[in-house]
């Protein structure tokens, strides 16, 4: 039971991040081109963060349960491990991107409260996808591109890490100046969210094709503790 359920965590992960990456790159091309209903956006937002949570949550299990292990654990608190550090951190990215989506329905918010309710959440994210990444991507630190470039791992890493710096700058672009009660510059908020999801279900793709090893104990978005 197990195996069979160490083997799923990889393609489980993998589908969750491209559907919802998918969904989000649908979301911003929705708002930026408009439409008749303002909520159309936001549930394609809602539904990709609801994969977003599946897939971080499948890298958490791929941390705690990496090939061999056999007792399974549906949590453990092991922040002195890289890899199960950066897929916790991941997670925690995604749940506070789900607590912004779902105060994007809120209606007849001021500005303050857009930036309160749906922007900070928002930054908060972005932020902590961006440490995520940051520690995955350690593990390739000192290394040649030409040493890394055959590397699944390194280019789910490094892709993640480029759409959660897109997702930052969409971030940024997407605060409410209280003055205007406009966004600073929606059109980069959109465009931003549509790069960036664009990167995350690339990745997602790829760690279809990637498999955990006994050796690394690490799952596409998960980092081996050999950092």
């Amino acid at each position: 039971m197990t195996d069979r359920r160490q083997r799923l965590l990889n393609p489980i992960a993998g589908v969750a991040f491209a559907i919802g990456g998918s969904l989000f790159a649908l979301g911003a091309a929705i708002a930026q081109v408009g439409s008749q209903n303002p909520r159309t956006a936001a549930c394609v937002y809602f539904a990709g963060g609801l994969c977003f949570n599946t897939g971080g949550y499948a890298t958490v299990l791929a941390a705690l349960n990496p090939p061999g292990t056999t007792r399974w654990r549906w949590w453990a608190w092991e922040p002195q491990r890289v890899e199960w550090l950066s897929a916790a951190v991941l997670f925690a990215g995604t749940i506070v991107f789900g607590i912004n989506l779902l105060d994007s329905f809120l209606q007849g918010l001021t500005a303050k409260q857009v930036n309160r309710l749906i922007w900070a959440p928002d930054m908060i994210g972005c932020t902590l996808f961006l440490i995520s990444g940051h520690l995955a991507l350690k593990q390739f630190r000192g290394k040649r591109l030409r040493e890394v470039q055959s590397d699944l791992d390194w280019w789910i890493a490094a892709l993640n890490q480029v759409g959660s710096y897109m997702f930052l700058v969409s971030g940024l672009a997407a605060f409410v100046d209280p003055e205007t009660s406009s966004a600073v510059n929606e059109a980069l908020s959109n465009w931003g969210t549509f790069g960036g999801a664009l990167c995350f279900a690339l990745g997602g793709v790829i760690q279809l094709f990637d498999s955990p090893t006994a050796a690394s104990g690490s799952s596409g978005n998960v980092v081996p503790e050999t950092a």
